[in-house]
């Protein structure tokens, strides 16, 4: 594997490349700390250019976690303990996550989940309906989904495919 090279940039330099490349996309303030990182820059400099970028609002954590949440939930179908993690990976603080994450509603997260499910169980090859729930029920906690909900909605969809006599 190639190692990556490491460019060094001015202060200078780097604000001018994070405002073009946060111009095109939402990025938080960890994803501009890693890049200048790799660009040499130290880290008082770093700051400077962070502080920089969040002054004239190029960088808001709120704003991107805000949108990272919707787009993990309705495009990937990603359940909250997977968003969180995936937010604190990302350098973004507990409150900024717990705020984000209360635009989601409990019933949409579960109506989402129910569809995640039976998608998969069109697919899933099982030998009993044992089999077919801990399946199931993996896959939905891998989803970030939490225990109790994936319960509900494994026992639903393998009580309605069973009814159907697939399994």
């Amino acid at each position: 594997m190639v190692p990556k090279i490491k460019r060094d940039k001015t202060p200078e330099q780097a604000l001018a490349a994070l405002m073009r490349l946060c111009a095109k996309a939402e990025r938080s303030s960890g994803d501009a700390l890693r890049l200048m990182r790799r660009w040499g820059l130290s880290d008082a400099d770093s700051r400077k250019v962070l502080e920089q970028l969040v002054k004239e609002r190029f960088i808001d954590d709120c704003r991107y976690a805000e949108a990272f949440v919707r787009e993990k939930m309705n495009l990937s179908g990603w359940g909250t303990y997977k968003i969180a993690a995936a937010l604190r990976a990302k350098g973004i603080a507990q409150p900024i996550i717990g705020q984000a994450l209360e635009q989601l509603a409990a019933a949409d997260m579960q109506e989402r989940l129910q569809t995640l499910i039976a998608r998969r169980l069109r697919t899933l090859k099982a030998k009993s309906p044992f089999d077919a729930r801990a399946k199931l029920s993996r896959y939905a906690i891998s989803q970030g989904y939490d225990y109790g909900t994936a319960r509900e909605c494994v026992e639903a969809a393998v009580a309605a495919d069973g009814d159907e006599g697939e399994l």
